[in-house]
């Protein structure tokens, strides 16, 4: 029961001092659940205090890593109880700042939170076969966590144009725009996943830590507080959301815009 990460769909595995965090949710393309979310939250903080532990990857099962939540928000039966549905439950400063490595092994289809997951590992191993995509804006959501990372990451413009677009890149891009940093044959992607834990895990942890601390101080402010307002109290989310599920365009849509 230690290592039950309290979610359907997410499972933990240990290989000798590193333990696989597996999303496993085919039923839905692993759409991550708010206990799913939690889960891996779960998950980081259970291999920074197993003295048997060293480090995580996250991975995906078949050819998805993770599109994002669920939009349905739906709970699975095996799922515990949630401290919260704000913010709380959202795993990626929890990995941007974990003590032990964390290493993202990308699989496939790769957005949204999933996204999100891979930027702020320590090092994202990506299969050449990996597909990205920023669709919040699309769905009526202003993405905080979004608005911080990505222009550290790709500078502005690049992100202006990622999350305005809400279009989708593969891992060439990716990994020129410095989305990422590692792609690589997708039949090697385990064996490279471990590599970059092998390598991280050669650096004290002390000194590693400082200069995590340092990096991430790059990020900008999270605005957790603008994001969870909009996601109560605005009708675009919502919107965005139904339409998505319902297949039309939403309803903000100027009349007469060509559609793709």
């Amino acid at each position: 029961m230690a290592d039950d990460l309290g979610a359907s769909g997410l499972r933990l595995e240990r290989d000798g001092p590193i333990a696989w965090c597996v999303i496993d949710r085919p039923e839905a393309r692993n759409a991550l659940t708010p206990a799913m979310y939690f889960g891996i939250k779960r998950a980081v903080r259970l291999v920074n205090r197993d003295p048997d532990l060293a480090a995580l990857i996250i991975t995906g099962a078949g050819d998805v890593f993770a599109p994002g939540g669920d939009l349905g928000g739906r709970s699975q039966p095996g799922d515990q109880p949630l401290p919260d549905i704000g913010h709380d439950i959202l795993p990626f400063l929890e990995i941007r700042d974990s003590r032990a490595p964390v290493v993202a092994a990308v699989n496939g289809i790769c957005q949204a939170g999933g996204l999100l997951i891979a930027m702020l590992a320590d090092i994202a191993v990506v299969s050449d076969r990996a597909t990205f995509r920023a669709p919040e804006l699309l769905r009526g959501i202003p993405d905080a966590t979004y608005a911080a990372v990505l222009p550290a990451h790709v500078g502005i413009a690049v992100a202006r144009d990622l999350l305005l677009s809400g279009r989708r890149f593969d891992a060439a891009e990716a990994l020129a725009l410095g989305v990422i940093s590692r792609v690589v044959p997708h039949d090697r992607l385990r064996a490279a996943a471990v590599e970059a834990v092998r390598e991280i895990l050669q650096t004290p942890p002390m000194a590693r830590m400082h200069v995590k601390r340092m990096l991430n101080e790059r990020y900008g402010l999270i605005d957790y507080q603008t994001m969870f307002w909009a996601l109560e109290e605005s009708p675009e989310p919502r919107e965005g959301m139904l339409a998505f599920m319902e297949k039309r365009p939403p309803s903000w849509l100027p009349e007469g815009l060509p559609t793709d």
